[in-house]
């Protein structure tokens, strides 16, 4: 991945800074969802290629892995990286700052209340799970 500068900010836009890629690393933290065709399913409605355009983009940047899925040979099985997991507090985060600012948001109230009375607790709770899932299970 060719970098355009040395800037933290842009370093991350380069990785994340899009709203399907967001989406995607959403889906795979909170919502369980591990193959191409769950991504198609979600409220947002992303075309196939820029699906497939960003899942390629996030495996490139190293912030998830593809591999074959356990059950079904054929499918292909998309996991979080230790990269990719990293992004956990920024997603956290990002979730706060909409509950409090969005009047029709979906957040879960005790989600929210966990979130900014128990951060870290919750970030570490999560992120077990997490490494859990998609690392560990992947070997």
């Amino acid at each position: 991945m060719k970098r355009r500068s040395d800037c933290p900010t842009n370093y991350g836009l380069e990785h994340f800074g899009d709203k399907w890629s967001l989406l995607i690393i959403r889906d795979l933290m909170f919502k369980g969802k591990r193959h191409y065709n769950e991504f198609l399913e979600a409220d947002e409605k992303v075309s196939t290629s820029v699906l497939r355009d960003r899942l390629r983009s996030l495996e490139a940047g190293g912030l998830i892995v593809s591999g074959e899925d356990a059950v079904k040979k054929s499918r292909i099985r998309y996991s979080l990286t230790p990269k990719g997991i990293a992004l956990l507090p920024l997603m956290i985060d990002m979730i706060v700052w909409s509950g409090t600012f969005d009047k029709h948001t979906a957040a879960d109230k005790e989600f929210l209340r966990k979130a900014t009375e128990q951060r870290s607790d919750l970030i570490q709770e999560i992120e077990q799970d997490l490494r859990r899932k998609h690392l560990i299970a992947e070997g």
